[in-house]
């Protein structure tokens, strides 16, 4: 799945603008706030640092409900950040598993998309794909917030058609 990263025009920029109108009509089909659960698998928490920006007042994620919450068992879409390592294995698997379906899976950075530095080593099982399955894939290290923040549109879309009947799951 490919990610156009809007172009850092400021606040008021054409492409913020259209991002931010695309999150609010996708909750408004969906019906209720999408609500992320953040999962750390190893990182060096650069994306897990440019997940809270996208909350914060510049970017904004929350007034479209879009909020992070502390379980995954509240859980909308899980954010999946890091390389996966040996001692996160079960511990993701696991988070999964306790997400109510429908749930949708975003890998957010290098790290679960493809294992970044850490490809090929015997201490991680990257990339996320290979453990559960992953929907959307934001790329970077790290990827900006208003990446994640299309990362999330993506997962609201798919979400969308989820409910609507129109994926197999």
């Amino acid at each position: 799945m490919t990610i156009t990263v809007p172009a850092n025009g400021g606040s008021n920029s054409p492409e913020r603008e259209r991002l931010e109108k695309r999150i609010a009509e996708l909750c408004r089909f969906i019906g209720k706030s999408p609500w992320v659960f953040h999962v750390n698998t190893g990182s060096c928490n650069g994306c897990d640092i440019e997940i809270i920006a996208a909350l914060t007042p510049r970017y904004d994620a929350e007034r479209f409900g879009v909020k992070l919450v502390g379980s995954p068992r509240h859980a909308d879409i899980l954010l999946v950040t890091g390389p996966v390592t040996n001692q996160s294995l079960e511990r993701v698997k696991l988070v999964y598993e306790q997400t109510p379906e429908p749930k949708i899976v975003v890998a957010v950075g290098s790290c679960p998309t493809g294992g970044s530095v850490f490809y090929e080593s015997p201490f991680t099982n990257a990339p996320l794909s290979n453990v559960i399955p992953v929907d959307v894939y934001v790329p970077g290290c790290p990827p900006r917030p208003e990446a994640i923040l299309h990362g999330v549109v993506l997962a609201l879309e798919k979400l969308a058609k989820m409910l609507k009947g129109g994926l197999e799951e």
